[in-house]
């Protein structure tokens, strides 16, 4: 299948590891111009760089921290000016949590709500206009099974996945007349650094390494028995932004390996 995406231009954020990363590589098979963002300088830069040189294309790497206004100013300052427009951009930084409602403090629920709303709400705001120069683009949100379906440990990670989902909603039914559509995708169980991180705290606990650890998380919550490797998952994102998607506005798709128990 022809995706239709050479020479398009993709911001990615969170673009130097995990999910972001896999996204990047598929969208540079493709002959996606990329630019990457993190909070990592030396990591996204030789994302950049490797991602440039092993396909042939244009990439920009840049040290942002997307909680902060003033970061993501600078970062689509140095994008629109390397670029000529932007095409698509996924809004995927962020990470888990773990803490009780009576406990966590204000200030923890006010850096979780700037990582994974404000910083998709300023993104969108700032990175729009670069679209409407090409005439349209898209918008896809990386959100979690979790704005659905929570999990006990992560209060605030539910709480703000889910207003990032209605916030891409939102975001559709503005965007549509300027040919821009908007996105969300709901993520289950995808190995990343994150779940190897959690995996190595947690398996001490019970007694078992972190792999028997993930398989047993596996097992438990999903029918297909088995995480996704990010690049199973980046492979969804690359065609739902590309026009072979052209009729998918304002959805949230779920890629769970059947963890989601309700009918939506």
């Amino acid at each position: 299948m022809d995706l239709q995406l050479q020479g398009k231009v993709a911001v990615i954020t969170g673009g130097s590891i995990g999910i972001g990363k896999a996204v990047a590589e598929e969208f540079a098979k493709e002959g996606v111009h990329l630019a990457l963002c993190a909070r990592n300088e030396e990591r996204v830069r030789n994302a950049a760089r490797e991602l440039s040189e092993k396909y042939g294309i244009q990439a920009l790497g840049m040290a942002c921290d997307v909680a902060k206004k003033e970061d993501i100013e600078q970062f689509v300052g140095e994008v629109a000016g390397k670029f000529q427009g932007v095409d698509i951009l996924i809004n995927n930084a962020g990470t888990g949590s773990a803490e009780k409602i009576m406990e966590a403090p204000d200030e923890r629920w006010q850096y979780y709500w700037d990582l994974h709303v404000m910083a998709a709400v300023r993104m969108s705001r700032a990175v729009v206009p670069l679209m409407q120069k090409r005439g349209g683009g898209v918008i896809i949100n990386n959100a979690s099974i979790c704005a659905r379906q929570p999990l006990d440990y992560e209060p605030i990670y539910n709480v703000t996945k889910a207003a990032l989902a209605m916030f891409s909603k939102c975001l559709a039914n503005e965007l549509i007349p300027h040919n821009i559509r908007v996105n969300c995708v709901n993520p289950g169980l995808i190995l990343t650094p994150d779940w190897y991180k959690t995996a190595g705290i947690l398996s001490k606990d019970l007694g078992i390494t972190p792999d028997e650890y993930l398989e047993r998380i596996a097992r438990e919550h999903t029918p297909i028995g088995r995480f996704a490797s990010p690049e199973e998952l980046a492979k969804f994102f690359v065609f739902l932004a590309s026009p072979c998607a052209s009729y998918c506005v304002g959805s949230t798709y779920y890629v769970d390996g059947g963890w989601l128990k309700v009918v939506i």
